[in-house]
């Protein structure tokens, strides 16, 4: 157990440095996808939450790991100060939408206030240029289940109302990556 441990923590560690093929300035890949709000399933379309203001993409290796489980935290609990700045947020990952509606609704990761969406071929990482790895099987979740899909590299990008990226973020640690994405939308609200 404790060697499937170290060999998820590996994995995500190698997944955290991000060298995404999308810049500042450039448009961001217009998605459609299966998501979950609250355990809810939903159709998430990235054109429909831009015609609202700015968006949040955030890309995960999967649900329920260390790294994952703190980020998705820290996006729920900052949800009303993302939206007080004008932008909403959407995590994407190749986990299942039914693994995905249990996440969503959990208490204590994204407690029904955070939006994830399933790229389960990894289709939409790929269009904004991130590396997908393949399934590796033997890998256990924080709950002890086994990951049976791949991992997208952990990247945020913040996409400006008009479909162009403001900035990519990676690199950086979870709760990091959530503070930065919540100081640019607030640089973009004061303009």
């Amino acid at each position: 157990m404790k060697l499937r441990a170290l060999a998820l923590a590996v994995l995500v560690a190698a997944t955290s440095v991000s060298f995404a093929a999308l810049k500042a300035g450039d448009p961001a890949p217009s998605f459609v996808a299966p998501a979950s709000l609250a355990g809810k399933p939903f159709t998430y379309s990235l054109k429909d939450a831009l015609a609202k203001g700015a968006v949040v993409v955030y890309f995960y290796p999967s649900a329920y790991t260390q790294g994952c489980n703190v980020q998705a935290h820290e996006f729920s609990v900052n949800a009303d100060q993302f939206a007080a700045a004008g932008a909403t947020v959407i995590g994407v990952s190749l986990d299942s939408i039914e693994r995905l509606n249990e996440f969503s609704a959990d208490p204590d990761y994204c407690a029904g206030k955070l939006a994830v969406a399933s790229d389960g071929d990894g289709r939409i990482a790929r269009a904004f240029g991130l590396r997908v790895s393949a399934v590796r099987r033997g890998i256990t979740d924080t709950r002890g289940r086994e990951i049976d899909h791949g991992f997208a590299e952990r990247t945020t990008f913040v996409v400006k109302r008009d479909g162009t990226v403001l900035e990519v973020v990676g690199g950086v640690s979870p709760d990091a990556n959530v503070a930065r994405a919540l100081e640019l939308v607030r640089q973009l609200s004061a303009r």
